[in-house]
């Protein structure tokens, strides 16, 4: 048994490098099986890779000084997100996590204050800490639902008492939109308008992680402006389903962004000649996100085939599945996601033999016994099925096993 090479940045690198996986996330050795073997990278759309026609506009995308505002690719991503988003003005960063830091801190302006958040959130799992570390802000979890929501009469009995000198000062409400851990789900239009009420009554703020934003207005076949109206800022990455190199995008208020460049300075996330990586995102939001609806296609492809082909070794929420994000549940007792994937990125002689050829699929141990799989631009229908000829192999093999 042969373990399974990651697909590189280039498949002309297929079966000659190593690449490791972070632990936390499933870490794990790959060696390299021959050239002809076909991976299929489902551990995230953060694996997407530019296409030509980003790379052109790395070329000729015109750039100047962005801190001094004359960078003419950044100013016009802006405004077209601005527009896209229904929101002032908007502001290009490094990533979704200073974004994230930046918007907080924004609307957290003293010390002392609190933001809700889920407790399955991104910003509360899966970015250091950096609100309390760098901008003072407490984050106070409730209890996410398995759609993302949360119960807002226990939000509501959450918010601090001004009054009371024992306690931080409830700020603002935290939502993630589409969300990561709840399986790409969707938020609600009549959640969000629920929020919206709740943030009035009570003087608060409210940010949008839409890291994947995109997705839920596919989704809700929805323009963003029209489920970002709810909400007071949005993040959103360029860098995961659409396909660019680098960069996220936040969205607000005049004042919300005029503080959002001035901490973003701050936070070292300044930059000169970032045309070049603006240019891309302007491809990505013209020609990657008409396409998103494939990637959803293609997840509930790959959800139908495990249930149906299930054999009690695993399951999915086949309802549940709206854009791209696939989690797998382990039904066995004596067997994990960690050996799940494991044995996807194996080849047996046997299962050569039988599929006749080799195929190594790269999903992502998201908890003991729950995988993540991710449909991205780099994804085609032929991967689509020869990774469920795989699944349908390693499922019966593992339910052949006493």
């Amino acid at each position: 048994m042969k373990n399974c090479l990651t697909a590189s940045r280039s498949l002309a690198f297929r079966g000659r490098i190593l690449y490791r996986v972070n632990r936390n996330m499933g870490e794990r050795q790959l060696h390299p099986l021959s050239t002809d073997t076909t991976t299929v990278d489902l551990r995230s759309d953060t694996i997407t890779t530019p296409t030509q026609e980003m790379y052109d506009a790395m070329i000729s995308s015109p750039v100047g000084d962005d801190v001094f505002k004359e960078d003419p690719t950044v100013t016009k991503l802006q405004e077209k997100c601005a527009k896209l988003f229904g929101k002032d003005a908007a502001l290009f960063v490094p990533s979704g996590t200073m974004g994230n830091l930046i918007s907080v801190m924004a609307h957290c302006q003293t010390r002392l204050l609190e933001a809700i958040v889920g407790s399955q959130s991104h910003i509360l799992l899966y970015e250091v800490g950096g609100l309390s570390h760098f901008g003072g802000v407490q984050l106070r979890p409730v209890l996410n639902k398995a759609d993302g929501t949360f119960d807002l009469d226990e939000v509501s009995n959450m918010i601090r008492d001004e009054g009371d000198i024992h306690q931080p000062n409830t700020a603002l409400i935290c939502l993630e939109n589409t969300h990561n851990k709840c399986g790409g789900r969707v938020l609600p239009i009549s959640f969000l308008q629920q929020v919206k009420e709740l943030t009035k009554k009570h003087d608060l703020k409210c940010h949008m992680d839409g890291a994947r934003l995109l997705n839920a207005a596919v989704y809700m076949d929805r323009e963003p402006a029209d489920i970002l109206q709810y909400v007071d800022s949005v993040n959103l990455c360029f860098s995961k389903g659409l396909s660019c190199p680098v960069g996220s995008i936040i969205a607000g208020t005049h004042d919300f962004i005029a503080r959002a460049r001035w901490l973003r300075k701050a936070l070292g996330g300044g930059m000169r000649q970032i045309g070049v990586l603006a240019g891309p995102a302007i491809v990505g939001l013209d020609t990657i996100y008409p396409k998103l609806y494939l990637d959803h296609q293609r997840t509930k492809q790959i959800a139908t085939a495990i249930h149906e082909n299930s054999n009690g070794v695993v399951e999915v929420d086949l309802d549940g599945v709206q854009t791209n994000i696939l989690m797998v549940h382990m039904k066995k007792t004596d067997f994990d996601a960690d050996m799940f994937c494991d044995r996807l990125a194996k080849v047996t002689e046997d299962e050569r033999q039988l599929l006749e050829e080799d195929i190594c699929i790269l999903g992502l141990p998201f908890s003991n016994k729950t995988v993540r799989l991710v449909l991205h631009h780099n994804i085609n229908q032929n991967q689509v099925d020869k990774t469920i000829k795989k699944l349908k192999y390693v499922i019966k093999e593992m339910a052949d096993k006493k």
